[in-house]
């Protein structure tokens, strides 16, 4: 029986090591995010929203439902001719389901443009299929 439950306490620990802590889960969502816009993949990119995810674009565009975010999106990374990174800065958990991200998003320019910078928000919800994103609010910074 002893060993039984040595076994059992050895195993439960691996898998707790295993597992990605959510602030891992989370970044690597916020991270992924960022990867599928930069690489335009429409698919793909619906699987990390919740079905009622909307988006606020720092033009006060008010991408409302799965749909109208994701068209919105692709259209904007089509538009963008660099790179877009999210260096998240702040990351709290809202009890066990619901998270905050705050990030600053800057897209590279080519030639002579200036890089894009802004900050954004993330809203995250935990479903049965994992961490998703629920909102995204993005603003320029203060002058």
């Amino acid at each position: 029986m002893r060993l039984i439950l040595t076994l059992l306490l050895v195993l439960s620990s691996c898998a707790a090591v295993a597992a990605p802590t959510d602030d891992t889960a989370i970044r690597q969502l916020i991270q992924h995010y960022v990867d599928v816009r930069n690489h335009m993949d429409e698919a793909v990119l619906r699987t990390l929203f919740t079905p009622d995810a909307d988006q606020l674009v720092s033009t006060g565009q008010w991408r409302r439902g799965l749909d109208n975010l994701v068209q919105g999106a692709i259209a904007s990374s089509k538009k963008e001719t660099g790179h877009s990174t999210v260096t998240v800065e702040s990351l709290r958990l809202l009890g066990n389901d619901t998270a905050i991200v705050d990030g600053r998003y800057e897209t590279s320019a080519t030639g002579s443009a200036a890089p894009r910078k802004m900050w954004s928000t993330f809203i995250l919800q935990r479903t049965t299929d994992g961490w998703r994103i629920a909102a995204i609010r993005n603003m320029l910074p203060a002058a």
